[in-house]
């Protein structure tokens, strides 16, 4: 998705398919550390890491697939250069989801588009990492077509509802990594996700689905 950061020295040619001099599994903490110091291949191993989740809350606020990775990969630049300013010790993925969204956020007013989510784009896989099995055609059908009303109900919501119901259902972030993308302590992410899906449940209960979705729904 990254072939490089940038274009500037001692960024541009850092690339992220092979990451030398950087063991797997080494610590946000200790990449970031390493990457404060001019380690432009402890940084790519950060971007490897997080690209694909930068990339989905982007696209949870701009829906559209083009405009959520040019997002994600200015938010990494701007992270880049940002780091003589972050708080020594401090988690680095929280920061980061901040910086993409408030990235996707200004993108979408410059263009004055609005986005819409689609489920198989913002979450490629299932939470476990195992696919499940495949379903018979008339339960196929009939998830398919819940999984398409359950999208034109979370569409047809404000965009800040929009934005809380997807982060924390199909992305699955945590209410604390919700607060750092959206800017907001943790009891604003509580009150505000469940007025979201307060209308997203009367939404769906005029669209003939009133029951909660289950996983299969989220997450096809």
């Amino acid at each position: 998705m990254y072939e490089s950061l940038n274009t500037e020295p001692g960024v541009g040619g850092c690339q992220l398919e092979q990451v030398e001099g950087v063991p797997v599994g080494e610590s946000d903490e200790l990449l970031v550390a390493r990457a404060h110091r001019g380690d432009t291949g402890a940084y790519a191993a950060l971007v490897r890491r997080y690209q694909a989740l930068a990339y989905r809350v982007a696209f949870v606020v701009l829906g559209d697939a083009a405009e959520s990775e040019d997002a994600a990969q200015e938010a990494f630049i701007k992270a880049y250069y940002a780091l003589p300013r972050f708080r020594t010790g401090a988690p680095f993925r929280p920061w980061l989801l901040q910086i993409v969204a408030n990235q996707a956020r200004n993108r979408k007013r410059a263009s004055g588009r609005r986005g819409a989510l689609t489920l198989r784009a913002s979450v490629e896989n299932s939470p476990t990492g195992v696919e499940d099995a495949s379903p018979s055609p008339e339960l196929g059908a009939l998830i398919e077509e819940r999984r398409q009303t359950l999208l034109q109900a979370v569409n047809g919501l404000r965009d800040e509802d929009r934005a809380i119901v997807g982060y924390r259902y199909f992305l699955e972030l945590s209410e604390a990594d919700i607060a750092s993308a959206l800017g907001c302590p943790r009891g604003t992410v509580k009150s505000r996700l469940s007025r979201a899906l307060a209308k997203l449940r009367q939404a769906l209960a005029g669209a003939g689905l009133a029951e909660a979705p289950g996983q299969e729904v989220w997450h096809g």
